[in-house]
């Protein structure tokens, strides 16, 4: 069983920086391409960011330049450093994997989501 496990969400004034992380475990032989979703109430889930086992990046036009996505292969974990944070980024956030498990299949895993309020 694979699990991905989001944390680093909360209250931040606008302006302000959070950095989110997103730890994989659980049966997995290897990890392809990890990234980040959000979703606002009423929206769709929105892409943000992408990185590959290269560490290879691809971003939304939304946060290019606001939005770093990292990952530490070692650890399983991706992140998320948020900064110049806005209002109209709450929403919740949700990492994903492109995972190996066991059973010698890939998979798309996703977290359970970590909330990121931004107001004053």
């Amino acid at each position: 069983q694979v699990q991905l496990v989001e944390s680093g969400g909360g209250l931040v004034q606008p302006g302000g920086s959070l950095r989110l992380s997103c730890v994989a475990s659980g049966d997995i032989l290897a990890i392809n391409t990890m990234g980040w979703y959000r979703q606002a109430p009423g929206n769709q889930r929105e892409f943000l960011a992408t990185i590959g086992s290269d560490g290879l990046t691809n971003y939304a036009d939304s946060v290019k330049g606001r939005f770093t996505i990292s990952r530490d292969n070692a650890k399983k974990t991706v992140y998320l450093q948020m900064n110049s944070l806005r209002p109209s980024d709450t929403a919740v956030y949700y990492c994903t994997g492109n995972i190996r498990d066991l059973a010698m299949a890939w998979y798309d895993y996703w977290g359970q989501g970590t909330q990121v309020t931004v107001s004053s």
